[in-house]
């Protein structure tokens, strides 16, 4: 591990006190010398550790009830030095600043106040930060050389990473906390914004709107982009904090991302990552023009591009695997916008580079398949939503219809069932059991969805008799079933719940055919 930093000296100052007394055992058991203010300082010391007052550093009392302690050059000093400027250092030891490498602080509740019925503006006024902040941001600055760390929950990693390298810390994880820790000031200060906006709404309407340049609701700017969807639209790319997904992926080769390229790239990574099994994705304009699933990369794409090679033009392809070089050389094959995936061989970067403009895009899973917030904006405004993280077994299957689906079946079902949640609505999906044979996305009506999926299997010569058709919300007439039944599937899964359920379980028992139930809607608007 290389651009190592020793943690010598940390500043603690912390309004949630969880898991503080244990993290700072650690340190000292490295012999990091702990400076720390007011409560902390007293709760630490209670525990049995020795800690510098940071009015000792300072030379000057806490005053003003606590609002005034850690504002002073012998504490910001000791957070923005670099460590390899000959200027900063001749200043530290003109002024007597001593660097401190770690800055553990999280903010005055004022998230939790305001939450608080008929808590008042002077109890909300008192529980802004002024110094938390002011700290988190200078030490966040210099993360090539400091550590900061905002949130209780790293503690755990920290302390592991300590361990291994004897006391130090990365430049990849001092790099993360920071971005972490800007994420969290910029969350607080929307907080707070938006109380006041709300106290003083006639006084504050200027502040309602946010550009593409301005950061908003927890998010940090990365880039500017090209353009937005059209040329005509501004863009640019943002962050929510997190080292994984789509928006933190590490380019490896090709073009600039563009606007688009990372919307269906981000289409094809969720939609692929939903499968536990070796899977690859094409994606055009969001929907999944083929999905298939093998032993192999190279056999998993193939089925992926056989079920509509013509839409895979220009598309993006996303792997769940690492991608190695005989899968590469097929990619390659098909103009190709996006390749997506957790990593890549030497060898399939070697291929793709032959391609001056295809973008290679490496992944980090995390936490791949679900975002911690959906949101999307109307005018006036935003909604906000839970992701839809559900994944499905054979084990919540309600079998509605006389007659079972086989084993094979089953897995048919499944396989359309995971695809049709990425799929526009109204979504269907006929599919065998290792890959998609035709797609039918966002019409008005299902029975349409239907002929669509249809139309672009028996397109490029796919046989529909024996296969599953899955749809994302219920059907409404058994005019759907009976569509199916002249296309030959065989086994029909879909989440139920329509007052004319019993007619379509009927339609599917006149043509033989196994129809389950999810209970689950996964429309996609």
């Amino acid at each position: 591990m290389t651009d190592l930093r020793k943690i010598e000296r940390a500043l603690i100052s912390v309004s949630d006190k969880t898991g503080i007394v244990e993290f700072a055992q650690v340190l000292a058991e490295f012999g990091v010398e702990i400076i720390s203010t007011g409560g902390t300082a007293k709760t630490l010391r209670d525990n049995g550790l020795q800690v510098t007052d940071v009015s000792q550093i300072t030379d000057f009392p806490e005053m003003m009830d606590g609002r005034v302690k850690t504002l002073h050059p012998k504490i910001h000093g000791a957070f923005l030095a670099l460590r390899d400027n000959d200027e900063h250092l001749n200043s530290m030891k003109e002024h007597e600043i001593k660097p401190i490498d770690l800055v553990v602080v999280n903010l005055y509740p004022f998230e939790k106040t305001i939450a608080k019925e008929g808590v008042t503006l002077e109890e909300a006024v008192e529980n802004i930060d002024i110094g938390g902040p002011a700290m988190i941001r200078s030490a966040a600055k210099n993360w090539r050389d400091v550590a900061v760390i905002t949130d209780p929950e790293a503690y755990a990693e920290v302390i592991s990473e300590m361990r291994e390298t004897a006391g130090s810390l990365s430049l990849r994880t001092r790099r993360r906390l920071a971005t972490q820790a800007y994420t969290r000031t910029a969350t607080y200060d929307l907080a707070i914004s938006g109380y006041l906006k709300g106290q003083h709404e006639d006084e504050t309407r200027f502040m309602t709107g946010f550009g593409v340049q301005r950061v908003s609701f927890g998010t940090s700017k990365v880039t500017n982009l090209r353009y937005g969807e059209n040329p005509h639209q501004g863009a640019s790319l943002t962050s929510m904090g997190q080292p994984d997904g789509v928006a933190n992926g590490e380019q490896l080769h090709g073009k600039e991302m563009s606007f688009n390229n990372y919307v269906d790239a981000d289409a094809a990574w969720e939609l692929v990552n939903d499968f536990d099994e070796l899977a690859v994705a094409i994606i055009k304009h969001t929907n999944p023009s083929g999905v298939g699933i093998g032993v192999s990369n190279d056999e998993a794409y193939r089925r992926a591009l056989s079920t509509d090679p013509v839409s895979a033009f220009g598309g993006i392809v996303a792997f769940n695997r690492i991608v190695d070089a005989e899968v590469a050389a097929e990619v390659i094959k098909v103009f190709t916008e996006v390749v997506v995936a957790p990593d890549f061989d030497e060898d399939a970067l070697a291929i793709f580079r032959e391609k001056k403009n295809l973008r290679v895009l490496k992944v980090d899973r995390g936490n791949a398949g679900g975002h911690s917030g959906a949101v999307k904006q109307i005018s006036g405004g935003m909604l906000i939503q839970d992701p839809d993280t559900h994944r499905l077994n054979a084990d919540h299957l309600k079998f509605v219809t006389e007659r079972k689906p086989t084993d094979v079946e089953v897995r048919s079902m499944l396989l359309a069932w995971n695809v049709c949640k990425h799929v526009k609505s109204n979504a269907i999906v006929i599919a065998n059991e290792t890959q998609t044979l035709g797609v039918g996305a966002g019409q008005m009506n299902r029975v349409d969805s239907v002929r669509i999926a249809a139309m672009r299997a028996e397109r490029f010569g796919h046989q529909l008799k024996g296969t599953a058709l899955a749809s994302d919300a219920f059907f409404p007439f058994r005019d759907n079933v009976d569509e199916a039944a002249m296309l030959g599937v065989n086994a029909i899964i879909q989440p139920g719940g329509s007052v004319k359920d019993d007619e379509s379980i009927a339609a599917a028992n006149e043509h033989g055919i196994a129809m389950a139930f999810t209970g689950i809607r996964h429309f996609k608007h």
